[in-house]
């Protein structure tokens, strides 16, 4: 699993080991680091023990090398950052930021690959995905 992932305005290196890290705040403005698993759809991740946030609460998550917001532009609901293979292909990645809830798009010109258990939320990967497939046909 050598994927990379880079932030999409400085196109800095957010992987560092065996962890993505982010600069990211919860609803009390509090700011902390966060790290999450590099695989697609695993969703452990670390956080200092002190640092709080309840089950559906909207965290802000930002590139900790230029402090940008890295909402996705087609849902508020959504983090967008973009993954490089290791054979060099990008592909754009969208989570969930809304803690507790699991949903993963990878999007590549391929398609949509969706995980997690509440992927069928956001239903504009589905449209997008359909479209691809109708587009390759």
């Amino acid at each position: 699993m050598d994927n990379q992932y880079l932030c999409p305005h400085c196109r800095g290196h957010l992987r560092v080991g065996d962890f993505i890290i982010f600069r990211i705040r919860n609803n009390r403005r509090e700011k902390g680091l966060l790290l999450l698993h590099p695989e697609v759809g695993n969703y452990s991740s670390i956080k200092h023990p002190k640092f709080h946030f309840e089950e559906g609460e909207r965290i802000d998550f930002y590139c900790p090398i230029c402090m940008q917001n890295l909402d996705a532009a087609m849902d508020e609901n959504l983090v967008h950052v973009l993954m490089i293979d290791p054979d060099g292909n990008e592909q754009e990645i969208y989570f969930s930021r809304i803690a507790g809830e699991k949903s993963t798009y990878q999007v590549s010109p391929e398609g949509v690959k969706a995980t997690g258990e509440h992927s069928h939320r956001y239903t504009h990967f589905k449209m997008s995905d359909e479209l691809i497939q109708y587009l390759n046909t």
